[in-house]
């Protein structure tokens, strides 16, 4: 066969074997079916941007692990030993007295200085009959409280040690940022060193509902035992200290909150200085903006908080904020919510002075404010001005709370109820009132509403130190 006739045979083939190859795949090949789950969850969305793609990469291959180290070793496993009288059913058939039960709480501590001192909270140690830590090394200590603020659920405690010991230096909480990556570090379900991580989910949380409060809340996994840890940022500072979280089966479900280093700090140098907590007052009464609440005062702003009142003698009034003013910023901190007015005060003390923000009639002022202390505010509640109990007093009548009526312009309750100078508030509405702080709250809670509408009964004990309830609905 010459060359040319089987060039001509290979090129038939081919031709034959693609018209084969066609005619499958047209008529016989079927074409692969897509199956589409349906599902509840929802639906995943990955992002198609290469330089998006590569940021999220970059952030889960961030290394935490120097910051653990340098945390783990300073943080502690507390142990509470408290002492509870019990009756038992055998006790009651003997006719014995109770019998005395020891209980054993636990939770974390942190260490902020090689010479012992720990940072926990007071929820942590309060009625304690014992207590005692167990460093990262398995060492044991017995520990003495040094002090404790339970309004801040801050606690101080103290070890000896031999030797000088790990510590974590404590950070400036208000510069952490929402997003900002942390690790928990604690003793949860008395697991020692258990590190875990997450992001700042939020600042300035209230879990109270009365605006005392200013958490760091985080999605770092935290849980019973993890209470007095140290939640730290990337470069291994504490910025705040675990404390809370919110769930309804007493695990953690996704959210927790610490106490802010900014005033973990404050109430520890209160606490070494002073031997108590001082607290700075700024002297105004009032509440955070939203659309309804500017609507009802008429004005356009919708962030910020309004100025209903202002303190006699308070470092606002010498300052001549009055009211009207909206306060935007406390120094370089936003100011959106009372929680955040409160977060900042609380961490500063009598006599520092502030630069306050205000809006009034539309231009901006910065003010500077020297906060006043506590011994001379004086509170302004429906025609009285209340003060603190005066030492004399509380002596002669028996007592440790109220309000005292140093002043009344209210007319209408003395000569309808004789209340006037020297009686002492002891009740609104038969909850307790144990301070001026208790009659700001309730000023707060009910400004809103209006303070006559929200006030049915009031319990006092007048000058003759009798007890006298007035209703007034």
């Amino acid at each position: 066969m010459n060359m040319k006739k089987i060039l001509t045979l290979v090129l038939v083939s081919a031709i034959g074997g693609a018209i084969t190859l066609g005619a499958y795949k047209t008529f016989l090949e079927k074409e692969p079916q897509v199956v589409v789950e349906s599902q509840d969850e929802t639906p995943v969305f990955v992002p198609t941007n290469l330089k998006t793609t590569n940021a999220l990469l970059s952030s889960e291959a961030m290394d935490f692990t120097q910051a653990a180290e340098k945390t783990v070793h300073a943080v502690v496993h507390v142990k509470n030993t408290t002492i509870n009288n019990q009756v038992t059913m055998q006790d009651l058939i003997f006719g014995r007295g109770s019998s005395q039960r020891a209980q054993v709480g636990s939770g974390s501590g942190v260490i902020i200085s090689p010479d012992g001192y720990i940072v926990t909270n007071n929820h942590v140690i309060e009625g304690s009959h014992s207590l005692s830590v167990t460093t990262n090394d398995n060492k044991t200590f017995d520990a003495v409280v040094i002090g404790t603020d339970p309004k801040t659920d801050i606690a101080l405690l103290k070890i000896e040690a031999e030797e000088d010991l790990d510590f974590v230096a404590f950070g400036n909480s208000d510069n952490a940022k929402i997003g900002e990556w942390v690790l928990a570090v604690g003793n949860p379900f008395n697991l020692t060193s258990t590190v875990t991580a997450g992001i700042i989910s939020a600042k300035s949380r209230d879990l109270s509902g009365q605006s005392f409060q200013s958490f760091i809340q985080t999605d770092a996994a935290v849980n019973p035992g993890n209470s007095g840890g140290a939640l730290v940022n990337s470069s291994g500072q504490l910025i705040g200290i675990n404390t809370a979280i919110t769930s309804q089966t007493g695990s953690y479900i996704g959210y927790s909150f610490a106490v802010p280093s900014n005033i973990a700090s404050k109430v520890v140098g209160d606490i070494l200085e002073y031997g108590n907590v001082q607290n700075g007052i700024l002297g105004v009464i009032g509440g955070s903006l939203n659309s309804e609440y500017a609507k009802k005062v008429g004005i356009a702003e919708t962030e910020g908080f309004y100025v209903d009142d202002v303190t006699e003698s308070s470092g606002a009034a010498e300052a001549g904020i009055r009211s009207g003013d909206i306060i935007k910023k406390l120094d370089n901190v936003k100011i959106n919510k009372f929680a955040d007015m409160s977060g900042f005060l609380n961490a500063k003390r009598p006599n520092d002075v502030i630069k306050v923000t205000i809006i009034r009639r539309g231009n901006e002022k910065i003010i500077p404010v020297k906060l006043s202390k506590r011994d001379v505010e004086k509170v302004d509640f429906m025609g009285l001005e209340l003060r603190e109990i005066p030492s004399k007093a509380k002596k002669a009548y028996g007592i440790s709370g109220g309000a005292y009526v140093y002043k009344t312009t209210n007319r209408e309750w003395f000569e309808k109820l004789g209340l006037q100078n020297g009686y002492i508030i002891t009740h609104i509405n038969d909850e307790p009132i144990k301070n001026i702080d208790d009659i700001l709250k309730f000023k707060k809670e009910n400004i809103k509403n209006g303070l006559e509408n929200s006030i049915y009964k009031i319990g006092v004990i007048n000058r003759r130190g009798q007890k006298e309830r007035f209703i007034f609905k």
